[in-house]
Parts: structure tokens; C-alpha cells; sequence
């Protein structure tokens, strides 16, 4: 339940600062918008001015187009409105970022999307890591906010895709890796072997490929698949392409591949065999439930607010560790449909508002995970 002099409330437009005067990733046109990063559910078009991490700046303009940026480095303080405004590392996809308010000696975080790992060593190689921030209230994300989420560690789970992908070019198979544009396949394919055979992309990973390598990110060198077609290095060569493509033509044109997709959602047994794929990688880049209880413990704050995800069972935890926690229903996770970064259709994955185990519906927009 908001409280008078809350630093962030819920408006028909998205969050909003009262004091500072802007909106934090606001789901309507608005004049001042303050971006996490640049996901189809958290960055949209139509503002007036966008505020954001400067690294993002290539990812914001390859989706959204000409806009009125202003870049900030990670903990360049700004003012608004008396409020001091600064964003930190949320270790999500390049350029992601937490959102910290200072207003009369009150500070609150919201941290849009973020990768907070229970492993040590673990962290999203393609950006900068998550930071914990101190505050008295941190908004949290809750996607993966049920106990059976656990991920491995990565570097296991890249062993597997590697795996996967040499037996399939040994076989003269080429290897389709279903993964969402902007930030899973980028993370991919820095962590794949790229010594088994040719990397091919989709025509919306490309864009987003360059834009972080033009921000300093290694990625090995990918190729398009007209280069490709019917030539015999196809057979040896992973493919990675948008959950949206399977059944496609486009990927009807590999011929023999074999198929596999990257996310957190193959965590939960049967996800993989509801889709008809051959195998599923549950690697996210989210904060599973482990991430979430670390990132939130790690920032002190007494008050946490929990959105876009399994709300209920992360308040209820929340509550029993003695802090004060309530949800807040936002438009994350419910946004248009964008093949090219973030959201994709053709896929049917457990949705947020289900129990552990259920399946979304056939063809649901859900949230790059």
C-alpha cells in the first residue's frame, strides 16, 4: 500500500517519481523517462527525454530510433527536482541498470531487471555486474521468484551447449539455438566455443551483436545465413536465432537441424518437451530465487516492494524475514510484442502468474528470461 511520501508510486503512466517529477521505464508516453535498459517492457518509444546508462546508448537507438537521450555513467550522480538520481550495475544485459533516488535523506532503489547470482564466480560476462546498493526501499523484480528456480553454474550449462553443438556438427547437423535477441544470444556467444564451426545469426540478433561489440563487449565473428545456405560449413554451424523463428521458413532453410532454447524457463521439467525441442539450456539472465534473497538481503533495506513475477511467494518470504514487503502491479512483462529484442512469440512458457510447473499459453508474449 503507497504511503504519502512515497518516492515512487504507480500512475496510469508507469512508476513515478512525485518529487524528482519523472517516470522509471513508464509503459505510456510521458515527458521524462528514466531507463533501466533497453528491453521491449521497460524501454518504449514516444518520451519526450530518456535518461539511461551512456553504454546503453546503442542498444536504445538500434530498437527505439532517434530519441532524446542523455547517458550517464554508472553512479554519475544528476539532479531532478531536488532529487539526486543515479544509476548502478544490474548485470541484466549491456547497459543495465538500478535506479537510485536520494530525496531528505531517504533513498530508494528500483531495480528494474537484474542478475544477481548465488554463485560466486557467476556473473553475466557480456555486461557489467550486478551491484548491491544500500537503500531503506529496493523494488524488486520477481520473475523467477518461486524456490524450484536454482540455476547452475553457467560455465556448466555453456558446457552443455558446446556439447550439444560439436556432437551436431560431428554429425553434419547444423545446430539451431533458439534465444532472445538482445542479451541471451549476446551472452551466448561469448561464452560458446567458437572453434567447433562457423556461428550464423538471425537478421534482429545482428543489429544488437554490433552494438555491443561498438561498446567494447568480445563476441566472436557471426555470419549471416544467406552466406550459408547450401554451402557444407552449414552443416557444422550453430545458429542463433529468436524463439519467434521456429516453424518458420527461415528456419525450415537449415534443413536438418537439430533445435534447442536458452532461458530460464527450461528449468521446470517438461518445459523442453512441451515445445517439441530437442533440448532446452536453463540459463537466464534473472535473478533466480537464490539471486533474488542475496540481492535484496545485500541492500539493508527494511521495506522491499516486489513486481512483474511470482509477487505473492517472494512477499510472503519477504514478510516472514521480518521485513516489510507488498507487490505492485506494473505493465512489465505485459508489453508489445518485439522479436528483435526481449519479447518473442511462437513459444509457450510457464507465465509469472502460475504455479511451478504450469504452462502459459500458446503463443503468450512473456518477458526475455
Amino acid at each position: 500500500m503507497s504511503e504519502p511520501d512515497d518516492l515512487v508510486v504507480r500512475r496510469p503512466e508507469g512508476l513515478y517519481c512525485p518529487p524528482g517529477g519523472f517516470f522509471i521505464d513508464p509503459w505510456r508516453p510521458v515527458e521524462r523517462a528514466v531507463i533501466t535498459h533497453a528491453h521491449a517492457d521497460h524501454a518504449r518509444r514516444g518520451h519526450a527525454a530518456y535518461l539511461a546508462t551512456a553504454v546503453s546508448a546503442g542498444v536504445l537507438r538500434a530498437r527505439l530510433g532517434p530519441i532524446s537521450l542523455q547517458g550517464v555513467a554508472y553512479g554519475e550522480a544528476v539532479s531532478a527536482g531536488g532529487v539526486r538520481v543515479s544509476l548502478h550495475p544490474a548485470g541484466h544485459v549491456l547497459g543495465s541498470a538500478q535506479v537510485r533516488i536520494e530525496h531528505r535523506g531517504r533513498v530508494w532503489v528500483a531495480s528494474g531487471d537484474y542478475f544477481a547470482s548465488a554463485h560466486e564466480d557467476d556473473r553475466n560476462p557480456t555486461c557489467a555486474p550486478f551491484e548491491p546498493v544500500r537503500c531503506d526501499c529496493f523494488i524488486t523484480e520477481s520473475t523467477f521468484g518461486l524456490p524450484v528456480y536454482r540455476w547452475r553454474a553457467q560455465r556448466d550449462v555453456l558446457a552443455e551447449v558446446n556439447a550439444w553443438w560439436g556432437g551436431n556438427a560431428e554429425a553434419g547437423r547444423p545446430s539451431l539455438l533458439l534465444a532472445y535477441s538482445f542479451g541471451k544470444a549476446q551472452r551466448l556467444l561469448a561464452g560458446v566455443d567458437a572453434s567447433i564451426g562457423p556461428i550464423v545469426v538471425h537478421g534482429a540478433v545482428e543489429p544488437l551483436n554490433e552494438a555491443y561489440r561498438a561498446a567494447g563487449v568480445a563476441l566472436p565473428p557471426s555470419r549471416r545465413l544467406d552466406e550459408l545456405r547450401g554451402r557444407p560449413e552449414l552443416r557444422r554451424a550453430l545458429v542463433v536465432a529468436p524463439p519467434g523463428v521456429a516453424d518458420s521458413a527461415w528456419a525450415r532453410g537449415l534443413g536438418e537441424a537439430s533445435d534447442a532454447f536458452a532461458s530460464g524457463w527450461m528449468q521446470l521439467r517438461g518445459a523442453r518437451r512441451r515445445q517439441g525441442l530437442d533440448r532446452g539450456f536453463a540459463l537466464s539472465d534473472h535473478a533466480d530465487w537464490p539471486g533474488l534473497q542475496r540481492a535484496i538481503g545485500a541492500t539493508g533495506a527494511r521495506r522491499v516492494i516486489v513486481t512483474h513475477g511470482y509477487e505473492a511467494t517472494l512477499v510472503r518470504w519477504l514478510r516472514q524475514q521480518g521485513l516489510q514487503a507488498e507487490s505492485l502491479q506494473t505493465e512489465f512483462g505485459a508489453g508489445p510484442v518485439d522479436a528483435a529484442a526481449g519479447y518473442d512469440v511462437g513459444l509457450a512458457v510457464p507465465g509469472p502468474e502460475g504455479a511451478a510447473g504450469a504452462a502459459g499459453a500458446a503463443g503468450a508474449v512473456q518477458p526475455a528470461a
